[in-house]
């Protein structure tokens, strides 16, 4: 069974993506993919997500548990040529 907190964001996920492709396809004169969803993702939670700032979705996204808080390491000086 998925944790409450991987549910929610694949379905974010897989709605903002939508949106994302509709809106592309849109603008290249293109068909956009057909709706589909609930009426919560479709209508309040990606047009909420896209007209909130960066800085509040990423506070959001730090009190949240998932892997989006991993704290990646710090890129290494090369020690010489790649070649």
């Amino acid at each position: 069974m998925r944790s409450p907190s991987r549910w929610l964001r694949e379905n974010a996920e897989h709605h903002l993506l939508r949106d994302a492709q509709g809106r592309v396809a849109r603008i290249h004169g293109m068909t956009p993919p057909p709706v589909e969803g609930s009426f919560f993702w479709t209508k309040i939670f990606v047009p909420v997500y896209r007209w909130t700032p960066w800085s509040v979705r990423r506070k959001v996204m730090a009190a949240m548990p998932g892997s989006h808080r991993k704290h990646w390491p710090k890129p290494t000086q090369p020690a010489g040529p790649a070649v």
